[in-house]
C-alpha cells in the first residue's frame, strides 16, 4: 500500500459530530457547528473573532480587499510558498513582490523585506498594501522583526499560517500573530474539514466584514440587497463539525508529526549532505512536514534520484514549494533575492509526515531513503543503513 505523504487522519469522533450536524437538520450552510468551531479556535488561540470559510485561499483574499488591496499597489509575499498565497493577491488586482527566505528558518527574510519596502516606495512613491508571512512547514515566521520593519511603512502583517496550525512563536499561537491570521483545513493539513479555512483577528470589525463578503455581501433585510459584490465562501455547518473533533485532537496531532521528525533525523542521521530544515529557536515547529536537502556533491545522488527511489518503493514524497518567482504565471514579477529559496527548491524534499503515518511505514520511508544511495555509500552510510530494518522486512 502507498504510504502518502499527508493523509487526513480521521476517526469516530469526526463520524459521530458529523452525524449529529447531520441528524440535527442544519445541512445547508452554517448553523450551530459553525459557531462553536470559530468559538473553540478563538480560544485555542487566544484570538478574539473568527469566520469559518470555505478555504484558507479565500481567507486571505478577503483579508487583503478589506485591508483595500487593488489594482495599482503591491503586495511583498515569500517567494517559497504555495501559489495560493500569491494567488489570492492577483485576485485583488494588486501585484505581488517577492522576497526570499533565510536559510535559519526556511520563511522570509525580514532583512529583505526591509529592502522590498524602501524599493517599492521609491518606484511607487507608496509603501506594499501588506506583507502576507507564511508559516512555513508548520514554522512561525519571525514575526517581531518583520512587525518592526513594516510599523516603519505602517504596513500590515497578515498571518498566513495555513500549515502552522499548533506552531508557537515565542509563546503565542500561529494563527494570532498578524492583523490576521489565516487556517487551512485542506485535507492534507494538520487537521482538516475536508476542505476549508478561517480568518481571525482581534480586530472585530475586520471580522465581521469578512463575514459579510463571504456571504455574497447581502443586506440584512427580507429581500435580497446588494451593494457591494460578496463571495460564496462560508463554510457549512457539516464540514465544521468535522473541524470540531478535528480541533480536539490537535495537540496529539502536531505530537505525531514532531515524533516522525525526531526519528527521521536519527534514522538518517549518517547520511552526508542530508540536513533538515531548522527549527527556530523563538518557536515551536509543527513540522507538517518534514523537509530535508539533499547536497548530491556530498551524498553522490541528487534529491530527484531519491524521490523517484521512492516512488518506485510506494512512497510519496516531492519537492519543496517551487518558489512563485520561478512560476511561469509570475515570472514577470519582481524578487527581492531568490537564491535561498532557489536553492532549497532543488536540493530540497519532503518525507511522509502525516499525524496517522506508522512506525512500521516510517521504517520503510527511511530504508528506501538509504537504499537509494547504496551504489554511493561512504563513511556513515553504513551505520545508518545498519540501524534500519532489513529491505525485505521494509519492503515485502
Amino acid at each position: 500500500m502507498k504510504i502518502h505523504l499527508s493523509p487526513p487522519d480521521v476517526g469516530e469522533k469526526e463520524r459521530a459530530l458529523l452525524q449529529d450536524a447531520f441528524d440535527s437538520g442544519w445541512i445547508a450552510p452554517l448553523g450551530p457547528h459553525v459557531d462553536a468551531f470559530e468559538r473553540e479556535m478563538c480560544a485555542r488561540l487566544g484570538v478574539s473573532n473568527a469566520a469559518a470559510l470555505s478555504s484558507g485561499t479565500a481567507a486571505i483574499h478577503l483579508a487583503l480587499e478589506i485591508l483595500g488591496a487593488g489594482p495599482g499597489d503591491e503586495v511583498l509575499v515569500p517567494t517559497l510558498t504555495f501559489a495560493a498565497t500569491a494567488n489570492a493577491v492577483r485576485y485583488t488586482g494588486a501585484e505581488p513582490v517577492f522576497v526570499d527566505s533565510t536559510r535559519a528558518s526556511w520563511n522570509i527574510d525580514p532583512d529583505l523585506t526591509a529592502e522590498a519596502l524602501e524599493d517599492c516606495l521609491a518606484r511607487k512613491g507608496k509603501p506594499p498594501k501588506a506583507l502576507i508571512a507564511v508559516d512555513l512547514y508548520g514554522q512561525c515566521a519571525d514575526y517581531d522583526r518583520l512587525a518592526e520593519v513594516c510599523a516603519k511603512y505602517d504596513v500590515p502583517v497578515l498571518e498566513d499560517a495555513a500549515e502552522a496550525l499548533g506552531a508557537t512563536y515565542k509563546g503565542r499561537a500561529a494563527g494570532s500573530l498578524g492583523i490576521a491570521g489565516v487556517l487551512s483545513f485542506n485535507g492534507n493539513k494538520i487537521i482538516t474539514t475536508s476542505g476549508g479555512g478561517m480568518l481571525l483577528s482581534d480586530d472585530e470589525a475586520m471580522v465581521k466584514k469578512a463575514v459579510y463578503l463571504a456571504t455574497q455581501a447581502r443586506e440584512p433585510v427580507v429581500h435580497y440587497e446588494h451593494e457591494a459584490v460578496g463571495y460564496n465562501y462560508r463554510l457549512s455547518n457539516l464540514l465544521a463539525a468535522v473541524g470540531r473533533a478535528q480541533l480536539s485532537g490537535l495537540d496529539e496531532k502536531v505530537a505525531a508529526r514532531r515524533a516522525h521528525n525526531a526519528a527521521y533525523r536519527e534514522a538518517l542521521a549518517g547520511l552526508p549532505g542530508v540536513d533538515f530544515m531548522p527549527e527556530a529557536e523563538y518557536g515551536t515547529c509543527t513540522f507538517w512536514l518534514t523537509c530535508l536537502t539533499v547536497d548530491p556533491a556530498a551524498l553522490g545522488v541528487d534529491r530527484e534520484t531519491i524521490r523517484l527511489h521512492l516512488n518506485e518503493r510506494g512512497v510519496e514524497a516531492r519537492p519543496v514549494w517551487k518558489p512563485m518567482h520561478l512560476q511561469p504565471v509570475y515570472r514577470e514579477c519582481r524578487v527581492i533575492g531568490g537564491e535561498v529559496a532557489s536553492d532549497l527548491f532543488e536540493k530540497g524534499l519532503c518525507l511522509p509526515s502525516g499525524s496517522n503515518l506508522t512506525e512500521e511505514q516510517r521504517e520503510r520511508v527511511c530504508a528506501a531513503f538509504v537504499e537509494a544511495t547504496k551504489g554511493q555509500r561512504k563513511g556513515g552510510l553504513e551505520a545508518c543503513w545498519a540501524r534500519l530494518p532489513k529491505e525485505g522486512d521494509c519492503f515485502e
